[in-house]
């Protein structure tokens, strides 16, 4: 599961997302995106400054911009 922290009218965020979707449909992974303006003040303080931020099943995998070749790694291998 890839889940997406960042926020509307961000154009990193919309080029993550282009990553994100295009290998979660190749992997078959699902993905989900969650806007930080309405995250807990921790997580805002902790992103905010990293947005977009990209969890591999609930890790931190990277931030600020996707590698599609990292983020297909990454997920053919949690399925191997």
């Amino acid at each position: 599961m890839v889940t997406m922290l960042g926020k509307a009218g961000c154009h990193l965020c919309e080029e993550a997302l282009a990553v994100i979707a295009r290998v979660c449909a190749e992997t078959g992974a699902r993905y989900e995106v969650r806007d930080l303006t309405t995250a807990d003040d921790k997580e805002k303080e902790e992103y905010w400054d990293k947005i977009p931020v990209i969890f591999v099943d609930g890790k931190q995998h990277d931030f600020w911009r996707v590698n599609e070749q990292r983020l297909r790694a990454a997920l053919l291998e949690e399925r191997a």
